[in-house]
């Protein structure tokens, strides 16, 4: 999973109390971390004076101070700069993902089908997020559209290239939405940690990675000049400039103005490499230096192909269930689907946990992580009824960013989700992102899906590496992984069962890339014999009490629903897995009122 690994400062302290000490407020420290009162160590708040007692702070561990916390409410003027910049972070993903899912099913060429499938990706995350935030897991997390999905469609569209229907097999994508929904409301997911783990999911998601390059190669291969520009300036700002702190000038009413440093070139490092990319595109274009003949593969490079989408959107368009057409079903891409479900399960368990860590509040609890796995499934059951081709999952890349900004307030989620849901609305929008340059989308995928495989590969540490048999099982899994789709492309006629219709369906099924590969781990993790320390599967799960040891910023009571409060202490509850049992409460609130029955 995309756990974060953080380093935490010994003098940490929280911000609220900067006021009470006539220091500065906690805006102010937002906009000004050089301030006198203390200074910034790897983002945190670290005190100037040295108080506080060695043997204590050697004894009891303190988490990075959040400037805003998950229950804080941050003015509304600095919510929406927060929301905008987290919003921002993920737009290009969605829109290689819509262009991937449009390419999978043969529509990259038509301008009107690519630009509302792009609104309703959009809509959707915004939805998703919203019911996340507000029912879900109820942490600040951003749902956005997951890449696990498209392999089975670009598996199907490479082995039948005539498929040419536009289908996107939405009807698969509601039944393994309803499938992902039944995981969460019935508890299953304690169950299925028992099977599954680092040594399966690493070389199921891994193989999609891998995969995913062909589609990557599609889009460079127009221009690679350009798009290795667009990943060069990406790498560069996120990595090589990762420790540059850029000067923004900033003001406020205590300071006026002023200048301060943030690392806001690594914050948007995909999407800055994107406009320099679109903006070289845009010179080569008019200086007549890229191809306009529509038959050259050079011709998608150009920037003044799109503008007939742009004239004809509409300015508002609203996703409306059957848009693209009736449902259609495939066992196949079902199948497919349903192996996409489980390692979306399992990684966004990974960032719950994640997210949890980043805001200094206790592990989720069961409850809340069924309450999120069954939103998710919900979202794509409604993802499947809109048309989007693609389910929505949790991103570790926004728990970085509230690592990076210190700021994990769940108003600023619940924003993030309207602003994307207005993205979505606004057809404009969706259609001025689809003309950005094949190449200038292909050098972002470079960047993007090298930091997929590599957080991959980073969950190899929860393992022991120094078993043999965990080697060899990942090693063998990935081999075959690659080795049956591949003999399925060149001899897609070797499958013979005497019926079209099975020919067809084992055909798909042995090409998806991560279904060989995800069988033959998961079987061979769960029949080899190893310990569950060995096989890393201890590592993942979460302790279910809470660490005394640790000051969090909130309790458990971050994660409560949102019900009335009087069914709160019915005996009901602690059969459904999705809600809060209230037997622990009420035995807390016995015991100390027993406690202060005795003093």
């Amino acid at each position: 999973m995309k756990k974060l690994k953080r380093e935490y400062g010994p003098y940490a302290f929280p911000t609220k109390d900067l006021s009470d000490k006539g220091m500065a407020t906690t805006e102010e420290k937002l906009l000004n971390p050089d301030s006198n009162d203390g200074h910034l160590k790897n983002g945190i708040i670290v005190s100037t004076d040295g108080g506080g007692d060695a043997d204590n702070r050697e004894n009891q561990q303190t988490a990075e101070t959040l400037i805003y916390k998950v229950t804080d409410n941050p003015p509304i003027h600095l919510s929406l700069m927060f929301a905008f910049q987290q919003a921002l972070l993920s737009l290009a993903n969605q829109l290689a993902l819509s262009l991937m899912v449009a390419q999978a099913v043969c529509g990259e060429k038509n301008d009107m089908f690519k630009t509302q499938l792009l609104s309703s990706t959009l809509f959707m995350d915004g939805v998703t997020t919203l019911m996340m935030v507000l029912f879900g897991v109820r942490l600040p997390l951003f749902q956005g559209a997951a890449f696990e999905y498209v392999v089975p469609l670009l598996a199907l569209q490479t082995l039948d290239p005539d498929r040419c229907n536009n289908d996107l097999s939405t009807g698969s994508l509601m039944c393994a939405g309803a499938i992902h929904f039944l995981v969460g409301a019935t508890g299953l997911v304690g169950f299925l940690l028992r099977f599954v783990g680092p040594v399966t999911i690493v070389p199921a998601i891994l193989l999609i990675g891998i995969y995913m390059t062909r589609t990557a190669v599609k889009f460079i291969e127009v221009h690679w000049g350009i798009g290795i520009l667009t990943a060069a300036c990406s790498i560069i700002l996120s990595l090589y400039l990762a420790k540059f702190k850029l000067p923004i000038p900033v003001w406020t009413r205590k300071r006026g103005c002023h200048v301060i440093r943030y690392p806001l070139h690594q914050v948007f490092a995909i999407l800055i490499g994107i406009m320099i990319g679109w903006a070289v595109s845009g010179i080569l274009t008019a200086a007549g230096n890229i191809t306009n003949d529509p038959d050259n593969i050079g011709y998608r490079a150009r920037t003044d192909i799109g503008q007939e989408a742009i004239n004809k959107a509409k300015w508002f368009y609203f996703p409306y269930p059957g848009q693209f057409g009736a449902p259609g079903f495939s066992v196949s891409v079902t199948a497919g689907f349903l192996i996409a479900t489980l390692i979306s399960i399992l990684d966004s368990i990974g960032d719950y946990y994640a997210c949890a860590k980043t805001c200094n509040v206790p592990p989720p609890p069961s409850h809340a992580m069924n309450r999120g796995i069954a939103v998710e499934g919900l979202c794509t059951f409604m993802s499947g009824i809109v048309g989007c081709g693609h389910a929505t999952s949790t991103y570790g890349g926004n728990v970085g960013a509230i690592g990076i900004t210190k700021v994990g307030s769940r108003q600023v989620f619940i924003f993030v989700g309207i602003i994307y849901i207005a993205f979505g609305l606004i057809e404009k929008f969706s259609a001025v992102f689809i003309t950005i340059p094949y190449p200038v989308l292909g050098g972002a995928l470079i960047t993007m899906f090298g930091m997929f495989i590599g957080v991959i590969l980073s969950n190899l540490q929860y393992m022991s590496l120094v078993s043999t048999r965990n080697i060899a099982i990942v090693g063998i899994s990935i081999l075959v992984g690659l080795m049956v789709p591949y003999w399925i492309e060149l001899r897609p006629n070797a499958v013979q069962t005497g019926n079209n219709d099975a020919d067809r369906i084992l055909r798909t099924l042995l090409g998806n890339a991560n279904l060989a590969g995800a069988v033959l781990a998961c079987f061979l993790d769960n029949t080899i014999p190893g310990t569950r320390e060995e096989r890393g599967i201890t590592a993942w799960q979460a302790p279910d009490k809470v660490d005394a040891n640790v000051k969090y910023d909130n309790g458990l009571e971050v994660y409560e629903p949102l019900f009335l409060s009087r069914w709160r202490d019915s005996r009901v509850l602690k059969y459904i897995p999705f809600l809060p049992d209230p037997s622990p409460v009420k035995k807390r609130k016995v015991h100390k009122f027993q406690e202060n029955s005795t003093v």
